[in-house]
């Protein structure tokens, strides 16, 4: 049971008066002024009332934010796309070309990564006929691979 405050207390102690609601007589006027008490406490406290969480839900009031959230279509999961690190060996010359060109695509305002280059290659590789593809791979020499003994 929750406990009771003092000015609920001070109105429990008083007397309770009947109110009725009949009309008083034509011939009788009494008017009486209704006797008051001024009661001071220290702290008014407030008891805590538990509300059902189904009377929280039936008073909160639909604002503009819940509606537009309600009304956001569903979007669809695209699937993520798994990627593959590896590591690979290449002459400094040929690895310097990263530089290069991505000073020219950050020059014509796209600028890209590393990585963007490499696939950008492998489109152009792959788009290639197979005659155009042996004469791009016959340019590039082969190299050896794996890292260098340490000294």
């Amino acid at each position: 049971m929750p406990k009771i405050n003092p000015i609920q207390a001070a109105a429990l102690k008083e007397p309770v008066t009947s109110i009725s609601t009949a009309k008083p007589a034509a011939n009788k006027v009494a008017v009486t002024k209704p006797e008051t008490k001024t009661i001071t406490t220290a702290k008014p406290t407030v008891a805590k009332v538990a509300v059902p969480a189904v009377a929280k839900k039936m008073t909160e009031k639909v604002t503009p934010k819940k509606e537009a959230k309600a009304a956001k279509p569903v979007k669809e999961k695209i699937p993520k796309l798994k990627m593959e690190r590896d590591s690979f060996t290449m002459p400094k010359a040929e690895y310097a070309q990263f530089y290069v060109l991505k000073d020219r695509l950050a020059k014509l305002g796209a600028p890209a990564k590393k990585s963007e280059l490499l696939r950008a290659g492998i489109m152009q590789l792959s788009a290639m006929t197979d005659a155009a593809l042996k004469a791009a791979m016959s340019k590039v020499p082969t190299i050896k691979t794996g890292r260098p003994k340490k000294k």
